[in-house]
């Protein structure tokens, strides 16, 4: 350990690192779950929904292959060290799937937006981290528990089912499957771009260096910090947390992850020369992102993560809670995209 840093430090300065490149593929290759969804929804386009697969191809791969190397014990993390609830994850990705189409954006998009100049996501930032927070250790948090109580962990994930059924090492299935995941984004459509490629496996690769950083900050440290990648719901809160008493609290990875997008997303809107300052116009617009943010906030702890946390970090783990939230939280949003465009009319 260096020396003039301590360790919530250096954990911090690996979330800004890893984080920054997850701002930058969302500027410069426009990674985004919304606009995944929207796109093969309404827009007869599965590209951007690909680039999920290769992003979670590659964070699998990796992820496991660290494990393989002796660098990450996937057990370490949050989402196979703790149990879950069933009725909590499918709730809380609809909830947060339905906000996310009001918002416009998903936690780490509306960070990347905020990066890029649009103060629309500034609201929308404020308001997700402060209802996570509520929902986390607030006021509702007395009625999570009451109504979503985890399991009793540890939870294996989809990794050991097929290593208790196969009999291979944990790894080797963990990197298996990675390869199937990603075989099928790259063979289910046309062929994608340099760019579309780049972007997806460098957010997988990103999620994978927020594990290897703190696992190894994990072994060699004496803070026992907990080991974690990116999520953006409670990093939020927490992030504001620390802005208003940094006196009183230390760094940590989610908050250095929370600086790192919006720094990685400034220097790609610079980049590709789209930085501009954007405000809402519309007092209706800007009612139901707020209303949006709120509903991620609290549907995002209740699930035990967002779009990201779930939807990638947990799946680089393979955390059987992983695919379950992802869909209810695609469904969520299709929900909230049929709302917003064809009002709910019935076809004719």
């Amino acid at each position: 350990m260096l020396d003039w840093l301590d360790e919530p430090t250096v954990a911090a300065l690996i979330g800004m690192g890893s984080g920054a490149v997850l701002g930058a593929a969302a500027r410069l290759g426009r990674f985004c779950t919304l606009g995944a969804i929207e796109d093969a929804l309404y827009g007869g386009s599965l590209g951007r929904l690909r680039m999920w697969g290769i992003a979670i191809g590659v964070a699998v791969i990796v992820a496991f292959g660290l494990m393989a190397a002796g660098l990450f014990d996937p057990m370490d993390s949050f989402y196979l060290a703790q149990g879950w609830s069933l009725p909590g994850t499918i709730l809380g990705g609809l909830v947060f799937g339905y906000g996310m189409a009001l918002a416009g954006n998903c936690g780490y998009g509306a960070l990347a937006r905020l990066g890029g100049g649009d103060m629309r996501s500034f609201v929308i930032v404020l308001v997700m981290g402060l209802a996570a927070y509520a929902t986390l250790s607030g006021p509702l948090s007395g009625l999570r528990v009451a109504l979503f109580a985890p399991g009793e962990g540890p939870t294996p994930g989809i990794g050991h089912w097929f290593a208790q059924a196969s009999g291979l090492p944990l790894w080797t299935c963990g990197v298996l499957v990675g390869l199937a995941i990603l075989a099928l984004a790259l063979r289910s459509g046309a062929a994608l771009g340099r760019g579309a490629l780049f972007c997806g496996a460098s957010v997988g690769l990103a999620i994978a260096m927020g594990w290897a950083g703190t696992a190894w900050l994990f072994r060699t440290g004496f803070d026992a910090l907990p080991v974690a990648s990116h999520s953006f719901s409670a990093p939020l809160g927490e992030t504001m947390l620390y802005t208003m008493t940094s006196s009183g609290t230390a760094l940590s990875f989610g908050v250095g992850s929370v600086v790192g997008v919006l720094a990685g997303a400034f220097a790609g809107s610079l980049w590709k020369g789209h930085f501009r300052w954007e405000a809402c116009e519309d007092p209706r617009e800007l009612k139901r992102q707020i209303l949006g943010a709120g509903l991620m906030g609290w549907g995002a702890v209740t699930a035990a993560g967002c779009s990201i946390g779930q939807g990638i970090t947990a799946f680089s783990v393979l955390a059987i809670s992983a695919p379950v939230t992802l869909a209810a939280i695609a469904l969520g949003a299709a929900i909230g995209l049929r709302q917003l465009i064809d009002g709910f009319a019935m076809a004719e």
